[in-house]
């Protein structure tokens, strides 16, 4: 261990996806994007989307659907089918088969962008055998199921019943009902807490944060007030030598160098390597890229994070 700093070492990057067969970003802006996912074509809104669209409004009305919020940037809207949809679909996820369906709050359950990192999840894996990994916010479970595939003891942790209920279904499709993973309903700092009085650890955790949420019994997430505490909570709950800490997240107010700062100051007391940037998708024919989160990654290894 070393009780350095490391932001002198934090590596910047820019992420984007392996292209996946079932999913394409047609086009983007004035505020929205055109996605294929698997045989249908849908737009909804993008706030990072404040450029001009490329391809003409013909190819956005020929969408299967459009989503259209009824109140709020981030609140409940409505999905106007202008072709009749099943009311959910399988996708291949880059190698993870999974169920797609039009949420109230616009989401599809699928965010390619998390797949920019599972080849270094994978590697991180393949270094240990069965090592325990901790998955908080895990929502549908794409990236648990992936650390799953990969030979990993998952536990995974969301506070929305539903959410969990379509990662299981999602384990189902992707025939990997074989794996250890433990599907909880719980709220993240709550079971954390509970874990550290357990004495329980694990190799490698994934934090994908909301900027705000609420848990199974309404209890308050705020990203900003709350994630440094939960950061270091995690660091307590590794193993003696852990593998890795991943943390995305979704919020436009705050810079990937904060994530970075406070991912390596969490992890100062553990010898390792930080790197932090941007994810983002290209579009499909012109290559732009859409930023889509912004991530922060601990290893105690420099092994790389390609994008």
């Amino acid at each position: 261990m070393r009780s350095s700093l490391f932001s002198t070492t934090m590596e910047l990057r820019l992420l984007t996806p392996p292209r996946w067969a079932d999913y394409e970003l047609l086009d983007s802006g004035h505020g929205a994007k055109l996605e294929r996912f698997g045989p249908y074509v849908l737009a909804r809104p993008e706030t990072q989307a404040i450029w001009t669209p490329r391809l003409p409004a013909s190819a956005w009305q020929q969408a299967d659907a459009t989503f259209r919020r009824s109140r709020g940037e981030d609140g409940p809207g409505e999905w106007h089918q202008h072709h009749s949809l099943p009311e959910r679909w399988p996708l291949d996820a880059n190698g993870v088969r999974c169920w797609v369906r039009l949420t109230p709050f616009r989401h599809t359950g699928v965010f390619p962008e998390h797949s920019a990192h599972w080849d270094w999840l994978a590697r991180q894996v393949q270094r240990r055998s069965q090592p325990r990994a901790l998955v908080l916010f895990g929502y549908t479970g794409l990236s648990s199921l992936h650390l799953a595939r990969c030979g990993a003891h998952v536990t995974h942790v969301d506070a929305s019943k539903p959410a969990v209920r379509w990662a299981q279904e999602n384990q189902a499709l992707a025939e990997l009902t074989d794996r250890p993973i433990r599907w909880l309903i719980d709220d993240v700092g709550k079971f954390v807490a509970r874990e550290l009085r357990r004495g329980n650890r694990y190799d490698l955790i994934l934090l994908d944060p909301p900027v705000f949420g609420r848990g199974p019994n309404g209890e308050i997430w705020r990203l900003h007030e709350q994630l440094p505490h939960l950061l270091a909570q995690c660091a307590r709950l590794l193993s003696q030598q852990p593998l890795g800490v991943l943390v995305c997240a979704y919020a436009t107010t705050i810079s990937a160098l904060t994530i970075g700062n406070l991912l390596a100051e969490t992890m100062a007391p553990f010898a390792g390597y930080v790197s932090a940037g941007e994810l983002a998708i290209p579009e499909q024919t012109t290559h732009r890229l859409l930023p889509t989160a912004i991530y922060a990654a601990w290893s105690d290894r420099e092994i790389a994070i390609s994008g």
